[in-house]
């Protein structure tokens, strides 16, 4: 399996991905671990309390889709698996230290877009349990984008105050 540098390129690889083989799930684990990392690295950044527990919780979430993931994982090899090695590494976040509003529609995009990418590999899956994981990790990335688009609100109001 390729590794990346980064966050951004790990989690930018995952879309030109078809199938979601073992390799690629695993791939799909570390950038979902590390997207605990991203949400809670720009909720650090932003000054609004309410808006940075929006981020928080999707943080939390981003975790429990790993956890899913490490499930597919282990439906896909017929045993549980557990990561170890670099498969516990969390990818580099690289982010500005202050957040720009500009960012957020990019962030909302990139939920829609895990969305239809967890959909599109719970299509072709044979296994009914990896479905539903992916399809409920696919609906939740849609529920974080919707969070951003809060975000979003509330940090422009905060500005124009």
């Amino acid at each position: 399996m390729h590794d990346y540098p980064d966050f951004l390129s790990a989690a930018t690889a995952l879309g030109g991905i078809e199938q979601l083989d073992v390799d690629a799930a695993k791939l799909l684990y570390r950038v979902e671990c590390s997207g605990e990392d991203f949400y809670n690295g720009i909720a650090d950044r932003i000054t609004s309390p309410e808006a940075a527990e929006l981020l928080r919780k999707n943080a939390r979430e981003e975790r429990g889709h790993a956890e899913r993931v490490r499930r597919v994982i282990g439906l896909k090899q017929g045993k549980p698996w557990e990561p170890a090695g670099a498969e516990l590494t969390r990818y580099t976040i690289v982010l500005p230290d202050e957040i720009p509003l500009e960012l957020m529609p990019m962030i909302v995009q990139g939920e829609i877009d895990g969305d239809r990418g967890y959909q599109s590999w719970a299509d072709r899956e044979s296994d009914p349990e990896v479905q539903r994981l992916l399809r409920q990790n696919g609906k939740e990335e849609t529920v974080h984008g919707e969070r951003v688009g809060r975000v979003m609100e509330i940090l422009r109001a905060a500005r124009s105050a």
